[in-house]
């Protein structure tokens, strides 16, 4: 902890120290709530007095919308890893990037401890291509620090005019030396969903993110593979969610109707019982009840989680894989007036149909499989440290759980997880987790 040193400076000091006394204010009593009122309106007080006082005295004239705002994300950066303010600027640019198209780099990221932790790279894209990997520790754009950024400070500079570079000085677990990477900045057009035919009689889905394309893409796909095989012979679908950091909750809801003939996909709820939502499935299964799994590992977070749960807890799907990230909340943005950006807020937890709240804990897989990863990249691959290891997060209710392997090899044929969901669907391996028992009752 950083320690505060009071420096007096002969008589003068004395003086000097009678302007930070605070003037008598109003006070309110008589009940608990007044008296909460009245404590409340000497904090903001005191915050008053204090931004007075550093813009009168402060060694250099400081910028007052700049003290307003890092005073502003202070205070959400002390409620959870996930709440924050917005600009004017980064309220337009998350709206483009919600539309599943927009400039930079192609990488997730949070924070974490003050430097910017990759959560993911966006598949086909300039990050991904220059070998950026999840669980890379960003500490440098170009010459700049990244401590003492926020996390849209940093997002803000890493995003530019199309053809321009950046240099990313990245800290990898296993590696000694920061490793340097040059990056030509691109439009990201972030192709969210991706499918083929594995083999000639398995459908394959991959959901990179859930923009406002998602669904579209999903159904798109889901009929081109209805063109390419016919019904008797197609064995089933395979879902892949790993490394999907999420995105729009109603995207979640509405892939995971395109599953579900019926019930509760997912609940929301907030601090007042009356804030709470249920949203359910509506009559119409796209794949024709078709055998489903989903893959899942450490990297599938929020969204991702919602459709996982949803999936699992009415036994449409098998989950393969490895513990989810443990996202359980939701964050809404609210637009603070022209000019003024948005609040990113965490308002909600969200629920799976059978009321778990998967907070800081994640979704356990029916059949865990775990990846063989290479010598030469046993140094460079850590496990996900998940939401409860984020300083600040939401509790769990119950146990928490952290880390989970989100390695994916890049050539299929290594790929344990794939081939076990390929197997299961041809009937080469037998699970009593496959098919699911549609029978039992949904857990608690």
């Amino acid at each position: 902890m950083r320690k505060t040193t009071l420096i007096l400076l002969g008589a003068a000091a004395g003086a000097a120290l009678t302007l930070f006394a605070t003037q008598p204010r109003l006070m309110l009593v008589g009940t608990t709530a007044n008296a909460a009122a009245a404590d409340t309106y000497r904090q903001l007080n005191l915050f008053g007095d204090v931004f007075e006082r550093v813009r009168a005295d402060y060694v250099e004239k400081p910028n007052d919308s700049k003290l307003i705002e890092t005073a502003i994300n202070g205070m959400l950066a002390g409620l959870d890893p996930h709440s924050s303010y917005m600009d004017a600027k980064s309220f337009r640019d998350m709206q483009v990037q919600t539309r599943g198209e927009f400039g930079g780099l192609g990488i997730e990221v949070t924070m974490e401890d003050g430097l910017i932790k990759v959560v993911a790279p966006i598949d086909d894209t300039p990050a991904a291509k220059a070998g950026v990997m999840a669980n890379d520790i960003i500490v440098k754009l170009d010459d700049d620090q990244v401590q003492g950024m926020t996390l849209n400070q940093a997002v803000e500079k890493m995003r530019g005019p199309v053809n321009t570079k950046i240099k990313l000085t990245i800290v990898r677990k296993g590696v000694e030396k920061p490793l340097e990477v040059s990056i030509t900045r691109d439009i990201i057009h972030v192709r969210s969903v991706r499918s083929h035919v594995d083999g000639d009689d398995v459908g394959y889905i991959r959901l990179t993110q859930f923009s406002e394309q998602t669904t579209d893409g999903l159904k798109k796909a889901i009929a081109d593979i209805k063109a390419k095989v016919s019904n008797d012979k197609l064995k089933g679908y395979i879902l892949d969610l790993r490394n999907n950091p999420g995105g729009l909750l109603d995207q979640a809801i509405s892939v995971s109707d395109s599953f579900l003939q019926k019930g509760e996909i997912v609940s929301t709820r907030g601090r007042n019982a009356e804030e709470t939502q249920r949203f359910n499935a509506r009559a119409g299964d796209l794949t024709d009840g078709k055998p489903l799994i989903v893959l899942i590992n450490g990297g599938s977070a929020s969204a991702s989680e919602i459709v996982a749960g949803a999936l699992q807890d009415h036994k449409r799907a098998t989950l393969i894989g490895t513990r989810s990230f443990g996202k359980g909340s939701v964050q809404t943005i609210i637009p603070l007036g022209s000019g003024n950006g948005a609040l990113r807020l965490t308002t909600a937890r969200y629920y799976t149909p059978s009321g778990r709240s998967i907070q800081a804990t994640g979704i356990t897989p029916d059949i865990e499989v775990l990846q063989d990863v290479p010598d030469d990249m046993k140094s460079k691959i850590t496990d996900t440290t998940g939401e409860a290891s984020l300083r600040g997060h939401l509790k769990a209710t119950g146990k928490e759980q952290t880390g989970s392997q989100a390695y994916i090899p890049p050539d299929p044929k290594n790929d344990k997880a794939l081939i076990m969901a390929d197997d299961l669907l041809r009937g080469i391996k037998v699970n009593s987790a496959f098919p699911p028992n549609t029978k039992a009752p949904i857990p608690n």
